[in-house]
C-alpha cells in the first residue's frame, strides 16, 4: 500500500494538512488511531436522546483566519455562525446580567463603544483597556515569566474588568487560570480579536456537531482527490537509515510514503516518533510538557431555561453555559456547560461535578430552578490541552530534522496557545512544507 503523503493524526492540524494536499493533487492517506477521527473536535451519539453530543463546546473568533480558510477548504464555513460584531451575555458572581454589545463601529473603536455602554463597569473600568493597546501592537515578546493576571494589572487593568472580561477570555483560550498562565499566548491572542477588524473580536458557533462540521466534509474532499481518511488505525513511524526512507506501519500493513506529516498530539509523539537521535529533544520536551483539564457537563431538561445561546457565567467552576437546542436545532432543551483550567474538578465523581453545574445554572438563571433534569452526561478531558504556564519546555517547529517528516499540531509552535486556529495554522504550515519538500 502506497501513499506519496502519510499523516498521522486526524484532528484539525491533520484534516488542515492533508486537505491542503489533497487540493493540490497530492495523494493523501490519512492515518487516526481512534474509533472516530476529529481529535478534540469529535462527536458521538448519546444512545438515550439519540442526539449527537460534542465532546466538548468550542468557539470560533473572527480572527481565526487559517481555520476559516480550511472550512471555506472543506465547503463547511456554512456550519458556522459569525458575529456581525462582539456581543457576549454575562451572569456575575451575584447572579446580576448584563451585556458586552459592541456597535457596529470600526475597530478598535467598536471596543470602547461597547464598553462604555456595559453596565457592568464604571467610568474606570471603561478607560483601562486604552492602556493596553501600545502593548497589543508591541512586536516584543513578553518575559517568559509573566502570568496573565501580572501582565494586566501592571498594563492598568480593573479587578472588575478583568473578572468580567479578560479573565473568561484568557481561561477559554488557554485553557488555565491567569496565576498560571504565562502572558505571551494572551497578548497574542488579544492582538489577533481586537485589530483594525471588527469581527476579528466577533464569536463564531458551530450550527451543527463537531464532526459534521470538521470531519464529514474533510472526508469527502480526501475521497474525491483520491485519497484515504483511516480511523482505528494506530501508526508507527520508524526510518530506515540504510535507505533514508520513511517508514509507516499500521498493524500488518507497511507504507513508504515520500513524507509524513505527525499530527498526534504533544502526549502521543514519544509513541509515533522514531527512535532517531536527532528527535530526542523534541521526545523530551513532549513528555515534560504539562497538560490542562477541560470538564463539560450537559444537562437536559424538561423545558427551555435560558434565553441565549451562550453565557459566560464569571467566577464560577463553570464558566460557559451553551443552549444547544438554539445552536443545533435540538428537539429538547440541551445545555452545555464548560470549567477550562479544571484539574481540580476532573478528577471528582460524576455525581460530585453533576452537582456543581446544576447548582451554579439554578444561581444563574432562577427558571430552571422548576424545570426537571432529564438526562445528563460528563465529558473529561484531563490531557485537553498543553500548559502554556512559565517553564514550560520550548515548542518545536514544523521542520525536523529526518527528511521528509514535518510536524503539525497544536502544540508545534506557532505561538497561539491550544486553540482550534494553532491547529489549523500548523496543518497548512506542514502542508506549505511537504510542498516544498516534494519539489525536490
Amino acid at each position: 500500500m502506497s501513499a506519496e503523503v502519510v499523516v498521522i493524526g486526524a484532528g484539525v492540524a491533520g484534516l488542515s494538512a492533508a486537505t491542503a494536499l489533497a487540493e493540490r493533487g497530492i495523494g493523501v492517506h490519512v492515518l487516526e488511531a481512534r474509533p472516530a477521527a476529529g481529535g478534540r473536535c469529535s462527536a458521538f451519539t448519546d444512545p438515550v436522546s439519540g442526539e449527537r453530543v460534542d465532546n466538548g463546546q468550542h468557539v470560533l473568533f473572527g480572527c481565526y483566519a487559517e481555520t476559516f480558510r480550511f472550512l471555506r477548504r472543506i465547503d463547511a464555513a456554512s456550519g458556522v455562525r459569525l458575529q456581525p460584531t462582539l456581543r457576549v451575555g454575562i451572569v456575575d458572581r451575584e447572579g446580576r446580567r448584563s451585556r458586552l454589545e459592541c456597535p457596529r463601529w470600526p475597530a478598535p473603536m467598536h471596543l470602547a463603544g461597547g464598553l462604555w455602554r456595559w453596565s457592568a463597569l464604571d467610568w474606570r473600568d471603561r478607560l483601562a483597556p486604552l492602556r493596553l493597546v501600545r502593548a497589543l501592537r508591541s512586536n516584543r515578546r513578553l518575559p517568559p515569566a509573566t502570568t496573565v493576571r501580572q501582565w494586566l494589572v501592571a498594563h492598568g487593568q480593573t479587578d472588575q474588568l478583568i473578572d468580567l472580561l479578560w479573565e473568561p477570555l484568557a481561561v477559554a483560550a488557554l485553557n488555565e487560570s491567569i496565576d498560571v498562565a504565562g502572558a505571551e499566548p494572551f497578548r497574542l491572542v488579544l492582538a489577533r480579536m481586537f485589530s483594525s477588524d471588527r469581527q476579528d473580536s466577533s464569536i463564531a458557533l458551530p450550527l451543527v456537531p463537531l464532526d459534521e462540521l470538521f470531519v464529514a466534509p474533510s472526508r469527502a474532499l480526501l475521497e474525491g482527490r483520491g485519497g484515504r481518511l483511516e480511523t482505528s488505525s494506530r501508526a508507527r513511524l520508524t526510518f530506515e537509515a540504510q535507505t533514508s526512507g520513511l517508514v509507516v506501519r499500521v498493524r500488518e500493513t507497511t507504507m513508504c510514503p515520500r513524507a509524513v506529516i505527525c499530527a498526534v498530539a504533544w502526549h502521543a509523539l514519544p509513541d509515533v516518533l522514531p527512535a532517531v537521535v536527532s528527535l530526542s529533544g523534541v521526545i523530551d520536551a513532549a513528555r515534560a510538557t504539562a497538560a490542562s483539564a477541560i470538564v463539560t457537563v450537559n444537562l437536559w431538561f424538561d423545558r427551555p431555561v435560558i434565553d441565549e445561546s451562550f453565557v459566560g457565567m464569571p467566577g464560577r467552576e463553570m464558566q460557559w453555559i451553551f443552549d444547544k437546542q438554539r445552536l443545533l436545532g435540538e428537539r429538547s432543551s440541551h445545555l452545555s456547560l464548560v470549567s477550562s483550567g479544571a484539574d481540580h474538578i476532573a478528577a471528582r465523581r460524576n455525581d460530585e461535578i453533576l452537582d456543581i453545574a446544576v447548582q451554579e445554572v439554578q444561581a444563574a438563571f432562577p427558571a430552571s430552578r422548576e424545570a426537571v433534569i432529564t438526562r445528563s452526561i460528563v465529558v473529561r478531558e484531563k490531557r485537553a490541552t498543553f500548559s502554556v504556564a512559565p517553564g514550560q519546555p520550548g515548542r518545536p517547529g514544523t521542520v525536523t530534522s529526518v527528511p521528509g517528516l514535518f510536524l503539525a499540531g497544536d502544540w508545534i509552535d506557532t505561538g497561539l496557545p491550544a486553540t482550534i486556529e494553532s491547529a489549523a495554522v500548523s496543518g497548512h504550515r506542514a502542508a506549505d512544507a511537504v510542498l516544498e519538500y516534494l519539489k525536490h
